[in-house]
């Protein structure tokens, strides 16, 4: 989750959960900072670990987290993914199976870290590897993979978040434009809030080789067709997807 520079401190990134390559997940959460100050311009990152209390996110990947502005306040929102099976539950045959985490809504705020969970009644499903887009009070989340019946629904949830003196309020609505996807690359274009949405999978052995530009307004978010780059020959014919967004309109793909 990225940061924008605000008050005087530069940009910097939320970093949470995730899986390592010896099948660890991780519950950690850091905050990851640069610096490039100085007459040689050097670029300096800082990784901090920040703590969280109440009602924490347990270990996962697969998620999202987006920052939200109400009246004044800013918090991050962590949504989505899958961990191993509960202890209980989990035999010799089934022990790194993974499971759809609860379809929570985590929030917390980064100054003291407190975190509370919301469950909404329009969130009644896992989802993992979905998109999300944020805009002032509201996150979209879009698409996702759920592990329960193996499928990527066309889904679109919006997320209004107020930041109330004392206890937060959110509501979610779904919306009829969502679109099947997962695993996509998400780049922005710009100060304002449109993006370009860029591969993906439609099912488990087909990529999603279309491009979207997405805008987030007043109204809510409008996604546009937008003309992909001429693949080549190597991603063509692979079956998977690897890259990250460099930022400001630009991905690396391999």
């Amino acid at each position: 989750c990225r940061l924008d520079p605000y008050d005087g401190f530069p940009e910097s990134y939320l970093i949470h959960g995730g899986r390592t390559p010896n099948n660890e997940i991780s519950s950690s959460l850091y905050l990851l900072t640069t610096d490039s100050r100085g007459c040689n311009r050097k670029l300096t990152l800082r990784c901090k670990e920040k703590e969280l209390v109440g009602e924490v996110p347990g270990a996962r990947y697969g998620h999202t987290m987006s920052m939200v502005q109400s009246r004044g306040k800013t918090a991050c929102v962590l949504f989505g993914g899958r961990s191993y099976m509960p202890a209980g539950e989990r035999t010799t045959e089934s022990w790194n199976s993974v499971v759809d985490c609860p379809p929570q809504v985590f929030l917390f705020d980064l100054e003291f870290g407190c975190c509370s969970a919301h469950s909404l009644p329009e969130l009644s499903n896992g989802q993992s590897f979905h998109l999300a887009f944020a805009r002032e009070d509201c996150v979209y989340f879009v698409g996702g993979h759920s592990i329960a019946s193996d499928s990527r629904p066309p889904r679109l949830f919006r997320l209004r978040v107020e930041l109330l003196q004392g206890s937060p309020l959110l509501s979610c609505e779904t919306l009829d434009t969502g679109i099947s996807i997962s695993s996509a690359i998400i780049t922005r274009t710009g100060p304002t809030h449109r993006y370009i949405i860029l591969g993906g999978y439609k099912a488990d052995s087909q990529k999603r080789m279309e491009c979207s530009t997405v805008i987030l307004d007043e109204k809510g978010i409008h996604f546009e067709p937008l003309e992909p780059p001429k693949w080549t020959p190597d991603i063509i014919q692979s079956r998977t997807w690897f890259g990250s967004s460099l930022g400001e309109g630009s991905i690396l793909l391999a």
